[in-house]
């Protein structure tokens, strides 16, 4: 059984509602004809908005969707309800928050255990950082900074790579002097598809909306860009 993720720089419903291409695409990896794909949208704060939108969203698309909140749990098992999922879905936000309570919970080994049994683990901004060694945040009115992921994947990751002025640079000064490992900087309306958590394909959609490899090199560090298949 392949382990699937799916890291998101920016984009789908949340970013571009009448463009639903990276969504699809997400659906589209799993076996089902109709996937229960589960929105968590604990990085912020489960907006009750963001749920509505993703609910707008998904209803138009071959699946059956539902939502997974901890600030007003309604589940009577939370590993059981994470288990029967096809897709998990992870909504952007605070990291920071996100992982705190992921990690209050036990969410974090159950998404583990998910992963490992199949589950397509899929998300933006924070839904990618999560995946990561490393992933680079950006608090309110505060700096950059490193934040510690789950691990499922090795080295680091830096969403919004083109979408916020910081960022890029940011990222690049961190892996190039060593703060931040090697990885990947993924622009809005771009994705990264891992299997076996090797990076299988890198998708788009919209035109231009790119993925780079970020490596260290003896003077700072390079980006290399990978290709990248536009959906639309």
């Amino acid at each position: 059984m392949k382990r699937q993720i799916i890291a998101l720089g920016g984009g789908g419903f949340s970013m571009e509602p009448d463009n639903l291409a990276l969504d699809r695409y997400i659906l589209s990896q799993s076996a089902k004809d109709e996937p229960r794909v589960c929105f968590i949208p604990t990085a912020s704060g489960d907006s009750a908005d963001y749920i509505q939108r993703f609910y707008k969203a998904f209803q138009l698309l071959p699946c059956t969707p539902s939502h997974l909140s901890l600030f007003e749990p309604s589940f009577p098992s939370l590993r059981d309800f994470v288990m029967e999922q096809d897709v998990l879905y992870v909504g952007g936000g605070s990291t920071r928050n996100m992982l705190a309570l992921w990690r209050e919970w036990k969410l974090d080994n159950i998404l583990a255990e998910a992963y490992q049994n199949g589950v397509i683990l899929a998300g933006l901004s924070a839904g990618a950082n999560c995946w990561f060694e490393e992933g680079l945040t950006d608090p309110l009115n505060g700096p950059l900074y490193t934040l510690n992921g789950l691990g499922f994947l090795s080295g680091s990751v830096c969403p919004h790579f083109d979408g916020e002025a910081k960022r890029r640079p940011s990222y690049l000064e961190a892996v190039g002097e060593g703060s931040m490992k090697e990885g990947y900087g993924v622009d809005d309306y771009a994705a990264m598809h891992f299997v076996d958590e090797e990076l299988s394909r890198a998708v788009s959609s919209r035109k231009g909306a790119a993925v780079y490899k970020i490596n260290r090199q003896e003077d700072g560090s390079s980006e290399e860009a990978i290709p990248t298949a536009y959906l639309n």
